[in-house]
């Protein structure tokens, strides 16, 4: 329906709205000829380009198919039709020429002979670094094809984040194998399409590009789940005709109502895609039938102030549904998106999406990054782009000390499409987190070294714990101190990639600072044995030690003894060998005892663990075992496994308790009890008025009368655990207690 009316009193312009048929075109890919598809690109390349860019275009087609000639796709036509069909679907969105003779030649240095230096000379080096960056990793040998297609998206990443030329072509790759994915197996098709609704398509929304998310899904979700794609379009198709006159109805009254206002505007008309139904049915567990927002309206005005102005008509003309209300113009997405949202009750109680926003705003929706090489027009698409590289930025910043490309590939599914939250610093600044963040969260959104720091917190002025799940709308203060240390457990609660990586590597740092104390003191204690200290070392001999083992630097090599990769004692027998008698030889194959005496203070960190099967506590006889990355396990030396790595010839040390041991440590008893009511509370007040905590509870074996149950308690010593067993021996429901060896 078409309507038209000047308003010259008001404007001298011609005002019109207008609603779109809803009509969705399916798009098919056709199998042309590489002649007709060359004439095509040619022809839309040429309504915005040079002569003299075509030409280059020219040669990069020729150089192109000569390389890729006697190749075919699955399909059966020549391999050169998938970077010119590429390259074509660049070309409507006005891509440079660069871009466009990268897109054609894409794929000539991963798949033919053709090098990157021959394309910089021919050419120039911005064709090259495209051409290099949307290129695989063919000439490293990976362990798996997941292996190879995570380190690929790294790769890619790094690209982007100097050109973002690499993830549009990239894109318009993913979609054009897509759209003739029906060629591949069924396991292939599945893979891939798997792939592109996990990775490609998100990319996609997170850059803003609409259109391109919106047929990456479709066609996804065709591959993987085609009977069901196949159900909702026939649903689809059969509710255009079902809610006809509620559609009729709702159009009339919003163009009769909108052509009475004083400022011009488009309405349109949508149909949700396919896969975007498929998942709110799955989502809600409703059935097609109650989907109600199949389709939804869009107004388009010339203004900000126009947009809030349409909003008013609307909310006059239909009531709102409470809730339901969003504001993306004020405060937009990560992608740049700015609309006004809001549903209606329209007709017969149906509601109905109707989405408010300006010509800039709709293009940069539709579009996204790639609006500024369609439209080169206003600032708006420039904001898009930086918000493009902000994000890029940020996510390699938190993943630059990971080095697990599954790792990286995990994080950035995370990061792709969060939804979001906006919370205010004490100062007014908008702080955007994703839904489900915690103020430790906030803290490392702030600044690293704020979250570092971080101590406390306020939230809307209240004091509240560091877990505690952010809202919308709130203020939030971080309190920081100067003794405040990053703790271990925040990442059991934090959301975000950047607090989470930031915490790890800052753990990494502290296990090193650990495990370099820790070897320092081991290989001190082994050479004072000899009567030498470290500093005493030859330092000729010590570089030709770090040399032969590929050791970069002194810290390297305590570091390795610290998370017990190497024995103090072979070591220090290399440092300083016996006079009159040959090298020793590396070959630790044989058990080695180390001659030092190692004192446990019950503090020393992360490389000296105490083991769970035996759990030793001061006062015990104790035995440490090197265990190769996690340093020195320390065993009771009854332990059951303490036989069992003797056996096995595995590397061991004495060590002893020191004097005065700082802390609490865990130890399992056993208790023969007298089942009944009110047991288990008088067991836990006897263990409390003991100085103890209990750990953990399990019932091992229950008659009718009594039970046989374990408990893990905390001590400070032997002595204090012989105090809890008198204490608990004194009640008339404990028949039996002991300690538990393994």
């Amino acid at each position: 329906m078409l309507m038209a009316r000047s308003w010259a009193f008001f404007m001298p312009i011609i005002l019109s709205y207008k609603v779109e048929s809803m009509a969705v075109s399916q798009k098919k890919e056709n199998v042309l000829s590489q002649e007709t598809l060359m004439s095509e690109l040619l022809s839309v390349v040429g309504a915005y380009s040079s002569r003299k860019q075509l030409r280059k275009i020219q040669q990069a087609y020729q150089v192109a198919s000569s390389a890729h000639l006697g190749q075919f796709r699955l399909s059966g036509e020549d391999y050169i039709c998938h970077p010119v069909s590429v390259a074509l679907i660049l070309s409507h969105m006005k891509m440079d020429a660069d871009c466009i003779m990268a897109a054609i030649m894409h794929d000539i240095v991963e798949d033919t002979d053709v090098t990157l230096d021959e394309l910089a000379e021919n050419f120039n080096k911005d064709v090259s670094s495209l051409v290099a960056a949307v290129s695989k990793l063919t000439k490293i040998n990976f362990k798996s094809r997941e292996e190879a297609q995570a380190e690929n998206m790294r790769k890619m990443f790094l690209a982007m984040a100097k050109d973002l030329r690499v993830i549009i072509i990239k894109l318009a790759d993913r979609l054009h194998n897509m759209r003739t994915i029906g060629f591949m197996k069924p396991a292939s098709r599945r893979r891939i399409a798997k792939e592109t609704l996990e990775i490609y398509a998100p990319i996609a929304h997170r850059l803003g590009m609409h259109e391109f998310r919106l047929e990456l899904e479709d066609l996804s979700f065709a591959a993987i789940f085609p009977y069901r794609k196949e159900a909702i379009a026939n649903g689809v198709m059969k509710a255009r005709g079902h809610r006809k006159e509620m559609l009729e109805k709702l159009e009339q009254t919003l163009v009769a109502r909108f052509v009475n206002t004083d400022f011009p505007g488009v309405i349109k008309g949508r149909e949700k895609n396919l896969y975007g139904i498929y998942q709110k049915m799955k989502r809600q567990s409703i059935p097609f039938n109650e989907v109600f927002d199949v389709y939804a309206f869009r107004v388009i005005v010339e203004t900000p102030e126009q947009c809030y102005q349409a909003l008013g008509v609307l909310h006059a003309l239909y009531k709102p549904v409470p809730g339901k209300f969003k504001d993306y113009i004020a405060l937009p997405k990560s992608n740049g998106y700015q609309s006004l949202h809001t549903v209606l009750v329209g007709p017969f109680g149906v509601p109905v999406e109707i989405q408010i926003r300006t010509l800039a705003m709709d293009q940069v929706a539709e579009s996204g990054i790639s609006a500024h090489w369609l439209y080169k027009t206003t600032d708006v698409f420039g904001d898009s782009q930086v918000g493009a590289h902000e994000w890029l930025r940020t996510l390699l910043e938190t993943q630059k000390n990971e080095a697990d490309s599954f790792a990286f590939i995990d994080n950035l599914k995370v990061d792709l499409f969060p939804k979001e939250i906006f919370v205010f610093s004490p100062k007014g600044e908008i702080v955007k987190l994703p839904a489900g963040s915690t103020a430790v969260d906030f803290a490392f959104a702030v600044h690293t070294d704020i979250g570092m720091a971080c101590a406390g917190v306020k939230v809307n002025r209240q004091m509240e714990p560091l877990h505690t799940v952010l809202r919308n709308g709130q203020t939030v203060e971080i309190m920081t101190s100067d003794f405040a240390v990053c703790n271990p457990n925040w990442l059991n609660f934090v959301t975000t990639n950047k607090a989470r990586n930031a915490i790890r590597h800052h753990l990494k740092e502290f296990k090193e600072r650990d495990a370099i104390a820790l070897g320092g003191q081991l290989l001190n204690d082994e050479l004072k044995e000899s009567g030498v200290t470290f500093g005493d070392l030859d330092k000729d001999r010590l570089d030709e030690f770090l040399n032969a083992q590929q050791l970069g630097s002194v810290d390297a090599l305590l570091m390795d003894i610290g998370f017990g990769n190497r024995m103090p004692l072979i070591v220090a027998q290399h440092l300083i060998p016996p006079v009159g008698q040959e090298e020793p030889s590396l070959d630790i194959s044989k058990g080695k005892q180390s001659t030092a005496t190692l004192n446990i203070h019950g503090a020393e960190g992360m490389l000296i663990n105490l083991a769970t099967c035996c759990r030793p506590i001061p006062g015990d006889k104790i035995l440490g075992f090197f265990n190769p990355g996690r340093g020195i396990v320390v065993h009771r030396t009854h332990c059951k496994n303490t036989k069992e790595q003797r056996r096995k010839n595995a590397n061991w040390l004495n060590v002893q308790w020191a004097e005065n041991v700082d802390g609490e440590f865990s130890s399992d008893i056993s208790l023969d009890l007298q089942d009944g009511r009110g047991v288990l509370a008088e067991i836990a007040l006897s263990l409390s008025k003991s100085g103890c905590n209990i750990e953990n509870i399990s019932m091992a074996k229950h008659s009718k009368n009594d039970s046989h149950d374990r408990f893990t308690i905390t001590v400070r010593d032997r002595k204090h655990l012989a105090r809890v067993a008198r204490r608990l021996r004194g009640l008339p429901s404990v028949f039996k207690i002991s300690r538990l060896r393994n």
